[in-house]
């Protein structure tokens, strides 16, 4: 079993950035994904890491704004969100532990509770 904790959300102007922290009870050896998902809306990943190997994917939506990072010492998986426009506005969850071959699927074992994240125009 593993617990996921978010935390780093808030509310800020579009332009502006975050970064949310997910913290894991223990390091696992699977892929972590960030999801996100917006009121009336299906969850949509956002980006993922393979945390052996440090692989990154990313959704079209987020490439060069978004990264995702990990720090295996603190089994702790980042996601640092600059230039945040008000489609960005969701809850933001934690993954762990991918069940399928599309790290987009939200098809993991574990989720956190989530973080919101709010931009303002």
């Amino acid at each position: 079993q593993v617990q996921l904790v978010e935390s780093g959300g808030g509310s800020v102007q579009a332009g502006g950035s975050l970064r949310l922290s997910c913290a894991a009870s223990r390091y696992t050896a699977s892929t972590m994904g960030w999801f996100r998902q917006a009121p009336g809306k299906e969850r949509e990943g956002v980006a993922g890491i393979y945390t052996p190997a440090g692989t990154t994917y990313y959704a079209d939506s987020v490439k060069g704004r978004f990264t995702i990072s990990r720090d295996r010492a603190k089994n702790t998986v980042y996601l640092q969100m600059n230039s945040l426009e008000p489609g960005d506005t969701a809850m933001y969850y934690c993954a762990a532990n991918r069940l399928t071959g599309d790290w987009s699927k939200p098809q993991y074992s574990y989720w956190g509770q989530g973080t919101q994240v709010t931009v303002s125009s």
